[in-house]
């Protein structure tokens, strides 16, 4: 079979590849979405993000352009802050120890506003990230760490809508059709081979947009890729994005780009199963952790708990928790923070266990040396610096002193119960290596010339993110470039 109306083909269904859609839509494309998944299990990694989304602005005048149904007692009761441009890359370089593409990197801090506008424009609602990114201080919120907006409904929410608007400007969407194979007959791009319900199929198309998430989903190539042990690490989201899109283009020449033995992975449930379940969504994720401590078998500690914000360090510290003995840690609270933690630690589907006493606590971690522990704390509490203020909205310079791993941030003493401990393992999000894009989205080839009639977007790029990424990022890189991806692929098919 064959159908040879469509201008554009993009392969995938989550944000970047919707945002990619409606760009080319809006330039008169007729546009086909293919999704591998089944219609309720759609969107890739985008259904099970939390929602938030990273971009610049500078004062609340901004954020009622993005948010405008703001109430004026939410104005009034919040310190939204700024977050420049210059933070924003500021924030990228540093957490990728200056490996990110600077052009593309250009891109995504100077469009990440008009992106994010675009995106309210064509219909997607975004609200104030309050029960994860401020506290009330004074009896006023305070935001921190340059994250204020998430979607409305997080990452399910923010599918659904997008799924909604494509459809009503009509984009189709085929759900279980996996591409197989570029079409190219040499020189350039001419449609894509599939399989949908069991029926292979040839689709034609003038160009297409590879938008089908990292290899995270395959424990082969995270092996590969990543390195020993990698298989064993859960996978936070979809068990769809296995690198096919990838290896599509590889196989027709394409260059590769970025930090493939790297990735964003995160302090996740150690008793999560293998890959997300969209009934619990991001609530497998542990991220108040600088308000604590975490240990390991040992009954160590082995990372600065509070080294910046959690923005800035929680997408790395899942490799440090893996490389763990036994490929676990616990994260220890006192009474004096359980306020401050996050709604995930809530959830019934947790591993957490609580004493009255460190004593009794020590007993309760499993597979945790319970002296080991216990002496990891009393150093600890003796090393607390507790004349500084502790502030959780701030970088409080409360930190520990003369400890071979120190706390550099919001460092209480542990010695108030009840005790909390919840046990984690790594779970991965997303891999950092992928396809060579321009700074139009053309996918390149080998030699470093564009192949024609092919473009890619969101987290199938690579020379993105490095070793690291700021909280967020994901959602506006795939935004972003997406938007960018389906406005080069409608110019290709009019050239």
């Amino acid at each position: 079979m064959t159908d040879t109306d469509y201008d554009i083909i993009v392969v995938g269904a989550g944000n970047a590849a919707f945002c990619a859609a409606l760009s080319a839509e809006e330039k008169g494309c007729r546009v086909l979405v293919l999704e591998c998944a089944p219609k309720e299990l759609n969107g890739g990694n985008s259904r099970f993000t939390a929602g938030a989304i990273r971009f610049a602005y500078n004062g609340v005048e901004d954020l009622q352009k993005v948010m405008p149904d703001l109430s004026p007692s939410e104005i009034e009761n919040t310190d939204f802050g700024t977050y420049t441009e210059d933070e924003f890359f500021d924030d990228m370089f540093r957490v990728t120890q200056y490996r990110s593409d600077p052009d593309l990197c250009e891109i995504l801090v100077r469009r990440s506003f008009e992106t994010i506008n675009w995106m309210r424009e064509k219909g997607v609602r975004f609200v104030p990230i309050y029960g994860r990114q401020a506290f009330k201080v004074d009896g006023k919120f305070k935001f921190w760490g340059g994250l204020t907006v998430e979607s409305a409904g997080g990452g399910p929410g923010l599918v659904d809508s997008l799924t909604e608007i494509a459809t009503s400007k009509g984009i189709d969407v085929w759900y279980k059709a996996r591409a197989l194979e570029l079409m190219f007959d040499g020189n350039k791009i001419t449609g894509v081979k599939i399989r949908k319900n069991g029926e292979l199929m040839d689709i034609t198309a003038k160009s297409v947009v590879l938008a089908s998430g990292g290899f995270q989903s395959s424990p082969e190539k995270r092996t590969r890729y990543l390195g020993p042990t990698w298989d064993l690490a859960k996978v936070r989201g979809t068990a769809f994005n296995t690198g096919d899109g990838a290896e599509m283009a590889i196989n027709i020449g394409a260059s590769t780009a970025g930090n493939w033995s790297g990735c964003h992975a995160v302090g996740w449930d150690r008793n999560a199963p293998e890959f997300g379940d969209l009934d619990v969504g991001d609530g497998f994720q542990k991220h108040s952790y600088p308000f604590g401590i975490l240990v390991n078998a040992e009954g160590n500690r082995f990372v600065d708990e509070g080294a910046d914000f959690r923005n800035y360090t929680y997408a790395k510290y899942g490799r440090e928790i893996l490389a763990q003995t036994g490929n676990f840690a616990w994260q220890i609270f006192d009474s004096k923070v359980t306020h401050l933690l996050r709604d995930e630690y809530r959830i019934k589907q947790v591993t957490k266990v609580s004493a009255n006493t460190l004593e009794e606590l020590a007993q309760k971690l499993e597979g945790v040396n319970p002296d080991q522990f216990l002496n990891t704390v009393s150093d600890y509490n003796k090393s607390v610096q507790s004349n500084m203020p502790f502030n959780p909205n701030i970088k409080d310079g409360r930190g520990t002193t003369g400890l071979p791993v120190p706390k550099s941030n919001w460092a209480n003493l542990l010695d108030e119960g009840p005790y909390e401990a919840y046990a984690v393992t790594c779970g991965i999000t997303f891999t950092f290596g992928g396809l060579r894009i321009d700074t139009s989205a053309a996918v390149q080839g080998k030699d470093l010339a564009a192949i024609p009639g092919l473009f890619a977007a969101g987290e199938i790029v690579g020379g993105i993110f490095y070793h690291n990424y700021p909280g967020g990022t994901g959602l506006i890189n795939g935004a972003v470039f997406g938007k960018v991806a389906g406005a080069s692929a409608a110019d290709y098919c009019a050239s």
